[in-house]
């Protein structure tokens, strides 16, 4: 029979392969039995995951990281894409989010949120914070250390709360309203969306910078 889903262990966390061929649907619930039958293996794990096998749009990838979580003790901390500097980036603010989560007393407030943020809702954090979902006109997030948010951004992005200058907000779709890192605000008006895929937000010379996530760009920014 067939494996539509396998799932692999490495360094970072876990590498599921996905069949190309099979129909969304019953893709997904072959990788529900998966991680059901799966669970005990790696209950209560925070780790972050990557996909192979077959080429997957945001909201695909939303789907199948939702039916993951609900089919296991899974905490996914982030999605590594298969782009080689997307991939190191994401290495690096995993790393960085292990550091900080093992220097002071382990809390899970505020490090990672999954779901949509809708006007009016806040989300803040003592440190950096992954959001895996789409950030709506009208929300805001705030955090001391970096903001990577896996889906759209279409809010406002406060980070460096406190005037940390390197600090940096990532976007798989960049449509802010309003953009600050230290005390450097940018209002983007929600209207221009940056094109080429990922892109990185970061300030330099007191400006703040809007580029595609590159070697170039990550190589620019320091994250201590």
């Amino acid at each position: 029979m067939r494996q539509t889903v396998i799932i692999k262990g490495n360094n970072y966390g876990l590498c599921v392969f996905l069949d190309p061929e099979l129909p969304m649907e019953e893709l997904l619930s072959d990788i529900r039995k998966k991680f059901q039958e799966s669970a005990r293996f790696f209950r209560g794990a925070n780790m972050a995951v990557s996909f192979e096998g077959r080429t997957l749009t945001p909201e695909e990838i939303n789907t199948i990281v939702n039916t993951i979580c609900e089919n296991s003790e899974i905490e996914i901390s982030c999605v590594i894409d298969t782009d080689k500097a997307r991939e190191a980036f994401f290495k690096k603010a995993l790393t960085e989010k292990a550091k900080e989560e093992a220097s002071r007393q382990p809390s899970k407030d505020g490090q990672f949120y999954k779901g949509t943020l809708r006007s009016g809702q806040v989300l803040e954090a003592e440190g950096s914070i992954i959001v895996l979902g789409d950030v709506n006109p009208g929300a805001r997030i705030v955090a001391k250390g970096n903001i990577i948010v896996l889906g759209a951004l279409r809010g406002t992005a406060i980070a460096g709360l406190g005037g940390k200058k390197h600090a940096i907000v990532v976007a798989l779709e960049m449509e802010p309203i309003q953009i600050r890192i230290g005390e450097v605000t940018a209002r983007m008006g929600g209207r221009k969306k940056f094109s080429g895929g990922a892109q990185i937000a970061y300030l330099d010379l007191g400006t703040i910078h809007v580029s595609p996530l590159n070697r170039e760009a990550i190589g620019s920014v320091s994250f201590s």
